[in-house]
């Protein structure tokens, strides 16, 4: 059936798992709880819709047995079942509406995995989507831009941007747009997608918890603590004044700035691809289980 862990065991990692989350939960909860804003780390929680409680919550992943009473508390979840030895995930539960998505995620990472990473475009999206627009209206209200209106609009005139990451394009300007060497739209996402792109990297979190419940927490946790690291850079390397949240810039505007960034781009890239590769190799054992399941009840 599978790896049988003990109650001690599984208990033992939940309990790490939970911990290692409340890292970025718990002040996110109380900084909703007094209305605060965040600019860096609310993205995590708000552009990206798995729910803190469903971070923190842990979760084998296919191939394990919970055994011990408290394991049937798993049964009041949707996809698991009993089994002769304790819990386990319901492979009855990957339907075909979870396969045909997990062969999306599938496809679209190994066309990203079989790319060499591109570490030229500084950060420039985040200026894109300020470029030329009255300062009322920026994204982040509440944010000083480093440079001024003026200041960032010279930056985006004077550099090549080239972002290939449709969901970051899609909030440019409407006076940046233009301006891109790519076209990036979500019918050529799996084209266009490469290792190098920060939201690409980010984005794994995604495709982890779309798998949910049938990712393994430790997998869904590695992925989020990359998001949330990437996210750093990401506003680090935007045109906002984060210094009052004590965050210094990386000036992407200075020849110095964007060899920073573009060596932290290609240390996310390195981060990010055993974390690829996992969740490439989930999707497999996933659906090779659901072929499995059906076999049987052909059967």
């Amino acid at each position: 059936m599978g790896t049988v862990l003990t109650e001690q065991e599984w208990r033992a990692r939940e309990e790490a798992h939970t911990t290692r989350m409340r890292r970025w939960t718990e002040p996110h909860q109380r900084r909703r709880s007094r209305g605060e804003k965040h600019p860096v780390l609310d993205f995590l929680f708000t552009y990206y819709s798995h729910r803190p409680s469903h971070l923190e919550r842990w979760q084998p992943g296919p191939g394990i047995v919970l055994s011990g009473a408290g394991a049937r508390c798993f049964l009041q979840r949707r996809g698991y079942r009993a089994v002769p030895d304790g819990v386990a995930l319901d492979d009855a539960e990957f339907g075909e509406n979870r396969a045909r998505a997990a062969r999306s995620i599938r496809a679209l990472l190994e066309a990203t995995a079989g790319r060499a990473p591109r570490l030229s475009c500084f950060g420039l999206h985040e200026w894109a989507m300020v470029y030329r627009q009255p300062p009322g209206e920026v994204r982040h209200t509440q944010l000083p831009l480093r440079l001024g209106s003026s200041g960032t609009d010279e930056v985006v005139d004077s550099l090549e941007v080239r972002c290939g990451h449709y969901d970051a394009f899609r909030f440019f300007t409407d006076a940046a747009r233009p301006r891109n060497t790519l076209a990036p739209a979500r019918t050529t996402q799996i084209d266009l997608e490469q290792p190098g792109c920060l939201h690409a990297n980010m984005d794994l979190f995604k495709w982890a918890y779309k798998l949910d419940p049938f990712v393994p927490s430790e997998l869904l946790g590695d992925c989020f603590e990359l998001a949330a690291d990437i996210r750093v850079l990401d506003m680090r390397a935007s045109p906002y004044d984060l210094a009052g949240f004590g965050y210094s810039p990386v000036a992407i505007e200075t020849p110095h700035g964007r060899a920073e960034y573009a060596r932290a781009q290609a240390e996310f890239a390195r981060r990010a691809a055993p974390l690829r590769t996992r969740l490439i190799a989930l999707c497999t054992r996933l659906l090779e289980n659901g072929n499995r399941s059906v076999s049987r009840s052909d059967n």
